[in-house]
């Protein structure tokens, strides 16, 4: 979350872009701390299932929100007056 408020707060698409494939790739980090905690009997099965399921819902619309912001031109404030 933090990675997305930081990418927004640039004021820049590109830049907010960028981070939120920061965000998308700490996700990917917390999906195999998930995998350990499962491993070392810190969590049971069916807790793992659900959030797993709910980081990969979360990153398909990272990167379907990524897929729109390639395709717009909207440019953002800090470019807004850029050619």
């Amino acid at each position: 979350m933090d990675n997305i408020a930081e990418g927004f707060g640039r004021e820049s698409r590109l830049e907010f872009i960028n981070f939120l494939g920061i965000a998308k790739g700490s996700l990917n980090e917390a999906k195999c701390q998930l995998y350990r905690a499962l491993d070392q009997g810190l969590i049971i099965q069916e807790k793992f299932e659900e959030l797993y399921n709910e980081a990969e819902i979360i990153a398909a619309k990272i990167a379907a929100f990524m897929i729109y912001l390639n395709k717009s031109m909207i440019k953002g404030k800090k470019f807004k007056d850029r050619t």
